[in-house]
């Protein structure tokens, strides 16, 4: 049984950091692409950023470009999103989630598994 479970979400000031994390358990973690959406309330979910299975690919959503960074650690099963200079807009629940193709992709559609989520409150 495939498990994502995200940690590290809260409350901060703009201009504030977190550092998301995702635990993978019940697969083969380097063989998947890992991805980290966000919901924010009434919204839809977009995508933020993704990594490659071997971390060489990265895409970012660009209103976070130059602000957070995803990471990934294969032989711990884990995935970061290192979140910097926090903006009231980026206050979402955010999402881990796994591919398992070989490119990586922006679209929700393309992820197999999803975590239950972790809450980011981001205050003016």
């Amino acid at each position: 049984q495939v498990q994502l479970v995200e940690s590290g979400g809260g409350s901060v000031q703009a201009g504030g950091s977190l550092t998301l994390s995702c635990a993978a358990s019940g697969l083969t973690f380097s063989n998947y692409i890992m991805g980290w959406f966000r919901q924010a309330p009434g919204k839809e979910r977009e995508f933020v950023a993704a990594i490659s299975r071997n971390g060489g690919r990265i895409d970012y959503k660009d209103s976070v470009k130059g602000r957070f960074t995803i990471s990934r650690d294969n032989a711990k099963n884990t995935v970061d999103l290192q979140m910097n200079s926090l903006k009231p807009e980026d206050t979402a629940v955010y999402y881990c989630a796994a591919d398992r193709t070989l490119v990586v992709h922006t679209s929700r559609l393309n992820y197999d598994y999803w975590g239950q989520g972790t809450q980011v409150t981001v205050s003016s």
